[in-house]
């Protein structure tokens, strides 16, 4: 049997041994198992924010909540019985008439050879379908390589497999971690983790909106030094469940495409379900026709989690 994940809430105070402190309020800790005294806790949230030359942890408020992990550092997602790795599904599935991006025009999906026109050209009881699909590129859940951006850039053919297929998955679930008022994920909010040659996967929780007018307004998105910081960080993709990877209402810029798309680092937009995805752990794969002369198309994204979390 699988146990539940659970995070530690509390206001801290931490003094070091060559002098000064911190303090922070409102606190929140993945724990590996839920009866962590306040000591291990303290320890936990020491390696969390990697300090060094620690003399005392003092912990006030603590509740230990069920919840589901964030991605605390240096805290693995609890094990459990045995089962089989799971599949989770990331792709919006596409169909006529739907719209991804505003303005864009929708899918449309018509017969080429009907079933029953086929049976005239078949045996008895053999019959197929043919189907004609019109499309942008930039339909339901897609990737976007170097070519998208920059004429010179790698088209979808040119894409090494090793850099779209069983990439690590760093999920930062950021669905309470943004606000109206304050909708670019800069750096310091993936900074806690080693993210070299992984797949970043925002969790915004704004593909619940997907479909809808609601969608295209007010989206979260990555911003520019959020940007720089995965390249620097040495990130093989990200991807987002929201309208963009970058901000659409701030005008014609959009600095977080350039500098991944030029540093080669693939963009997958319209995500869906990352939160049954764990922050750490799962495989994930998205990968695209090989179509030359092309720099965006729809992937079937999906996580690999392996039975463990």
């Amino acid at each position: 049997m699988t146990t539940a994940p659970h995070r530690a809430h509390f206001d801290f105070s931490i003094t070091f041994a060559n002098g000064g402190g911190m303090h922070g309020e409102g606190f929140r800790l993945d724990l590996p198992r839920e009866d962590l005294s306040a000591e291990e806790i303290g320890t936990l949230l020491v390696r969390h924010l990697g300090l060094t030359l620690v003399d005392e942890v003092h912990l006030r408020d603590l509740r230990i909540v069920e919840e589901p992990h964030r991605g605390s550092r240096g805290v693995e997602a609890p094990s459990g019985g045995e089962a089989e790795d799971r599949i989770v599904d990331l792709s919006h599935p596409i169909e006529a008439g739907m719209i991804t991006y505003p303005g864009l025009p929708a899918p449309t999906i018509a017969p080429f050879l009907t079933r029953a026109a086929s049976r005239e050209r078949y045996a008895p009881g053999t019959e197929f379908a043919m189907d004609v699909i019109t499309m942008i590129g930039n339909t339901g859940t897609y990737l976007d390589a170097p070519w998208h951006r920059y004429g010179d850039g790698d088209d979808l053919a040119a894409l090494d497999l090793r850099t779209l297929v069983g990439l690590p998955a760093e999920v930062f679930h950021l669905r309470d971690a943004w606000s109206p008022e304050r909708r670019g994920i800069r750096a310091a909010t993936l900074a806690d983790r080693d993210l070299r040659d992984s797949a970043v996967l925002l969790d915004t929780g704004w593909s619940r909106l997907f479909g809808t007018p609601d969608y295209a307004e007010g989206a979260p998105y990555l911003t520019e030094d959020g940007a720089r910081f995965l390249v620097e960080a040495g990130v093989r993709l990200v991807g987002i469940d929201s309208l963009n990877i970058d901000d659409t209402e701030s005008g014609g810029e959009r600095p977080a495409h350039s500098i991944l798309l030029a540093a080669g680092v693939h963009v997958v937009e319209h995500l869906t379900g990352l939160d049954a995805v764990p922050s750490r752990g799962a495989r994930f794969t998205a990968a695209p026709p090989a179509i030359r002369g092309f720099g965006t198309f729809p992937v079937r994204a999906f996580a690999t989690v392996p039975a463990s979390h």
